[in-house]
Order: structure tokens, then sequence, then C-alpha cells
């Protein structure tokens, strides 16, 4: 049998000469390459990743070998490549950041930090959150049974990306240097960003830009992904577009928050990127699982990804630029129709990922895939007009809905 690790060594290292006679990386890059890092986080083994369990502990030894095996080092001054620190699980984890052994009741939380040093004067960083729900902490399922959540989506495929990232970057001589961080306590309140950038163990001035991978997964049939982040620097767009070696189709967002680790650099104003595939009805569920995984998808983004980096070798700075960001508000509806909408299509309408059984649209006969065009006397182009259609709308109400679904324009009531 192959040596699988020499073979993979191999086709990189054909990877960069083909590329030099104009043949993209794609070809290259193999959707088999992440299967063996998200089979082993989202296995039932590791119970779903929860932040302060052995089992964080277990996930984060393992990114650990992983960056030791691809020749990774700790950040120059630091013994290893654990963060370790406390934090209190209150409602708001930002004010309670504490300093290893402080707070003997609180939470443990553990970061990854791996670095590739190039002796360039600036660095890139590449992040991913590694942590997930457990049983089922935050969980969205119906079902008030405890079960494992496995998070193959979220986030197992961002840090199986990272990894990959690792260990190509690892044989290029590049004009930057790479830190790449594992983060934990994501999903309780960007718990290991938050606190990377409060106590870095690298300086922040150093830093040109980060790009953080969450649930890159599951790319849909059309390839589109969500790149969000394209404000904070004037040179993304172009770089990007350049970049776009797998033809995905990218919807683009500026602003610098969202709801994962890119925000925490952002705020320190330091250039983002964030690579997001969508939700889908497995979001937060025990059904997130290695079996729904789109791996030649994830060899698209992570070819795409690539490129962007090796092109930003062309790139001598990376300014920052503020966004106009969302207003952080809340939006209280009267009525609910029970679905899950698909926040990266774009095409005209409102498509539905999912939906909840016994709720409005469930009633109604909606399904996964259909596309609202009108609901309550408004015509739906987007997820504002459906959520101002929404607002619009009184409990007990039947309204007009209208739909699409392969093709064919359906209208029905609907009431709620």
């Amino acid at each position: 049998m192959i040596d699988k690790n020499a073979f993979s060594k191999l086709l990189l290292g054909l990877c960069f000469l083909i590329c030099c006679n104009g043949i993209t990386a794609q070809e290259v890059i193999s959707a088999d390459i992440f299967k063996d890092d998200v089979h082993f986080l989202a296995s039932d083994a590791m119970h779903g990743r929860l932040t302060g369990t052995i089992y964080q502990d277990i996930a984060a030894e393992y990114i650990q070998s992983r960056f030791m095996e691809i020749g990774l080092t700790p950040v120059p001054g630091q013994k290893d490549f654990l963060q370790s620190f406390y934090i209190k699980h209150q409602n708001d984890p930002h004010s309670n950041i504490g300093t290893m052994g402080d707070n003997s009741d609180s939470v443990h939380v553990l970061n990854v930090v791996g670095f590739i040093d190039n002796g360039a004067p600036s660095t890139i960083v590449l992040g991913a959150h590694f942590d997930h729900l457990g049983m089922g902490d935050n969980s969205f399922s119906l079902s008030t049974e405890k079960a494992i959540h496995n998070g193959a989506d979220d986030n197992a495929s961002g840090v199986s990306i990272l990894i990959e990232l690792a260990r190509i970057l690892k044989t290029e001589k590049a004009a930057y240097n790479y830190l790449f961080i594992a983060f934990s306590g994501e999903e309780f309140g960007l718990w290991g960003s938050n606190y990377f950038v409060k106590h870095p163990t690298y300086p922040l001035s150093k830093m040109a830009a980060m790009i953080n991978m969450d649930m890159v997964g599951r790319l849909k049939d059309e390839n589109t992904i969500l790149v969000g982040g394209v404000g904070t620097s004037p040179v993304w767009k172009d770089l990007l577009e350049k970049s776009n070696t797998s033809h995905l189709k990218m919807n683009f967002e500026e602003s610098g928050v969202g709801p994962s680790d890119h925000t925490s650099f952002y705020n320190a104003n330091i250039p983002v990127l964030f690579f997001f595939t969508g939700q889908h009805s497995d979001y937060h569920k025990p059904s997130d699982d290695y079996e729904k995984i789109n791996f030649v998808g994830m060899a698209k983004i992570a070819t795409n990804i690539l490129t962007l980096i090796m092109d930003l070798n062309q790139v001598k700075a990376i300014p920052f630029s503020k966004t106009k960001d969302p207003e952080n508000t809340r939006v209280s509806f009267n009525v609910s129709l029970g679905i899950m909408p698909d926040y990266i299509y774009s095409d005209g309408g409102l498509r539905i990922d999912g939906v909840t059984d016994g709720k409005p649209a469930s009633k109604s006969g909606l399904k996964p895939g259909d596309i609202i065009t009108y609901l309550g006397g408004i015509v739906v182009n987007d997820i504002q007009d459906y959520m101002k259609a929404l607002n619009s709308i009184q409990k007990g109400e039947k309204v007009k809905i209208r739909y699409k679904r392969d093709g064919k324009r359906i209208e029905t009531d609907v009431q709620f």
C-alpha cells in the first residue's frame, strides 16, 4: 500500500509545478484528504467536543499532534501549542475572562496555536473553531432527549481545511509568516478568539489579516459560498475574484462583524475574511454528521483560499477599513412560519432550507428547496422582504403565499 503522507506530499509538490504551467491546484487538492480529520473530530467518541470537557481536551491534543506532524512550531516564546485559560460560564462571557488558575469553578478553555516562520515582517492568521455542543447545549433539536451533537459541518469542516492549508503552506517560501489557530468556546460567545486577541501570544501589530473558516462543509449544487469581511480592506474583492480558480459563486458581505471568530480580530482593527457555505436544517442538531459533508466542495473552497493566500505574496500591504456593521438589534415577530431560510441564496425570493413539522409552512405543504416570492401582500425578493412580511402579519391571520418549486409557481393559503 502506498504511504498516504508520502503520496500527499508528492501531489502537493506536483501541484505548484502544474500551477506554473497554467493548471489550477484544484486538480491536486483531493476531497479525500479531509475525510480522516472530519471523521475523527465528528465521531460519536468525541461526544460533541463541548468546551470545558475532556472531549475538548482530546480534540485539542489531536489538532496539536497534526500541527506537529506537519512541522509547525509553537509561537516564538511559547513552550507548546496550547493556550489555556479559564472563563466564568455566564450570560456575558466576554466580561468574565480570567487568567489561568484564578477561577477554580470556571470552564477550562484551550486554543491550539501553530506557527510557520518565513522570516517575514508580517503574518497572516488562519482560524477555525473546533468546539461544538456536546450533548446538546444550545441545540435546535425539538427533542428533549440528550444526544451527541457531532458538529461535522460546525466546525470539523473548517478545522480540516485549516490543517490541510497548514500542510501545504509549510512547503512554501512566502512573503508572510502564517499563524494557525483552532479556537474553543466559539459556541458560547467567541471565547477563544476573544481571549486570544486580548491576551495574544503573538503581537497583533504583526498580523496583516485574519481568514476564518466556519461551516464550510455543505457547499450546495450551485456552488455558492458566502464570503464576509470583504469591506475590511480595499484589496479583498479584486483578490477574491482573481483567486476564484474553483469557479464558485461568491456572495460578498462587507461587514467585518459576524457570528464567528473573525469578529474578534476585526474589532482589533485587523482585516478579516469569513468563508461560510450557509446554514441548513441540521444546524445545531444531532444530525450534523460526517455522512452529510460535501468533501468535493471542501476541496474547491480550500483551493480558492490557498490561491488567495499565494496571491497575497504579491501584496505588500493589506490596509484596514472600518465597515458599516449591522445593527445589533433583535426583531420580534408576532408569528412564525416555521422555516429555516437559506441565508446565502441570492437569486430572487427566499429559499427554504428546512421546515419544522407542525408549523404553518409544514401545514401548508411547503418543503425545503421551495422559493418564497410573496407573503401576506408583500413581494419577497430577499430575506429583508420576508422579515417585513412577517412583521405585518398578526397571529390568527390567514394570508396568501406564493412560491416556486422545480420552476413551477404555486399559490396557497397559510394559517398563522
